[in-house]
C-alpha cells in the first residue's frame, strides 16, 4: 500500500464520510430533535449551533475524576466508544458509496462494533464509584440485552431473504438489482418495524432513556463525568443520530448515497421525534417486559415468514 492510499484512507476515517462528516450530521440531527420537541412543547428551543457550543464548551472544561476511581479505565471508556462509532461509521458509508468496497462479513462486524458504545457506557459508569452511575449503568446492560436480541433476528430476517449475504455492499448491490428490501415480503416489513423500535432504546432517548433518568438518577452513567470524556460520550451519541438511522436505510432502502435516502433519514427521525414526544419514560421492568415480549415475538414471527419465502 502506498503513502498516497494511506493517506486516503485516514481521511476517509477522519474527515469523508467517516468522523467529521457523521458528526456534522448528528450534531445537526440532535438540534433537530431538540427544537422540534421545544416546539411541541410550546417552548422556543435552542440555537442552531446549540449542539456544537456544548462539544466545544465541554472540551474546555476540567476533567474531574472521584477519589479511588480506576483511572484508564474511567478516562478511556468514552474514546474507545467513540472510536468504534468512528470505525462503524465510515463502514456504513463506504459500502453506500462504493459497495465493491465492503468485505465479506462487514455487517457482524458493525453489529459487534455498535455494541460498544453501551458497553463502554456500562463500564465507564460501573467505574465512577457512583451509586446513581452504578444503577444506570445496570439498567443500561439489561435494556441492552433485550433490545439487542430483537434486532439481531430483524438483520437475520434480511439475511435470509437476500440468500445469505452478510456483507453490507453486497445487501446494496443486492437491492439495487431485485429492489428494496422493505418491499419484499411481509417479513421485511415486520423487521423493519422491530428494527424502528430499536431506534429510540438505542439511542437513549424516551421512553427508553431509563438508564439516565435524569429525575431519578441525575444523569445515570454520566454522572461523575466532566471535560473531555464527556464530550466524547456526547460526540458518540450525536453520531448514533446519524449511524443508526443511516444502517437501516442501507439495509432495507438500497443505499444511504441517495435523494430518497435523504428522506427516509428524515422520516426515521420524525418517527423518533414522535416517539420521545408523545410516550412518558418506562420502568426498567417494563421495557424488559416489551422487548422480551411483544418485540421479541414480532421478530420471531417475521424471521419464520421470511423462511418461507413471505
Amino acid at each position: 500500500m502506498s503513502l498516497m492510499d494511506v493517506l486516503t484512507y485516514i481521511g476517509f476515517v477522519l474527515v469523508f464520510p467517516g468522523f467529521v462528516f457523521t458528526v456534522l450530521i448528528g450534531l445537526a440531527a440532535t438540534w433537530v430533535d431538540r427544537k422540534v420537541s421545544a416546539r411541541l412543547q410550546w417552548r422556543v428551543g435552542p440555537p442552531w449551533y446549540q449542539p456544537f457550543a456544548d462539544v466545544v464548551k465541554l472540551m474546555s472544561k476540567e476533567t474531574t475524576i472521584v477519589e479511588g476511581t480506576p483511572r484508564f479505565t474511567f478516562l478511556s471508556a468514552p474514546f474507545i466508544g467513540l472510536a468504534a462509532t468512528i470505525v462503524v461509521s465510515t463502514i456504513i458509508w463506504m459500502a453506500s458509496i462504493d459497495p465493491a468496497s465492503g468485505f465479506v462479513g462487514d455487517l457482524i462486524v458493525v453489529i459487534y462494533l455498535l455494541y460498544i458504545p453501551a458497553l463502554v457506557l456500562i463500564v465507564g459508569g460501573s467505574a465512577s464509584r457512583n451509586p446513581f452511575a452504578g444503577i444506570g449503568a445496570s439498567r443500561e446492560m439489561k435494556l441492552m440485552l433485550a433490545y439487542e436480541a430483537s434486532f439481531l433476528i430483524a438483520v437475520l430476517t434480511l439475511v435470509v431473504k437476500n440468500g445469505g449475504i452478510l456483507s453490507l455492499g453486497g445487501m446494496v448491490a443486492y437491492q439495487q438489482a431485485s429492489g428494496p428490501m422493505l418491499t419484499q415480503g411481509i417479513s421485511t416489513v415486520i423487521a423493519f418495524i422491530v428494527a424502528l423500535i430499536y431506534v429510540p432504546a438505542k439511542l437513549g432517548v424516551g421512553p427508553f432513556d431509563i438508564p439516565e433518568a435524569e429525575c431519578e438518577l441525575i444523569a445515570g452513567p454520566y454522572t461523575e463525568y466532566s471535560g473531555p470524556p464527556f464530550a466524547a460520550f456526547k460526540l458518540t451519541k450525536a453520531m448514533l443520530y446519524c449511524v443508526v438511522p443511516i444502517l437501516l436505510v442501507t439495509l432495507f432502502l438500497t443505499s444511504a448515497w441517495t435523494l430518497w435516502a435523504i428522506l427516509w433519514f428524515v422520516a426515521i427521525l420524525v418517527v423518533l421525534i414522535l416517539i420521545r414526544n408523545t410516550n412518558p419514560r418506562l420502568r426498567i421492568d417494563q421495557a424488559l417486559r416489551f422487548f422480551w415480549g411483544p418485540v421479541l415475538v414480532l421478530s420471531l414471527v417475521g424471521m419464520v415468514l421470511a423462511m418461507f419465502g413471505l
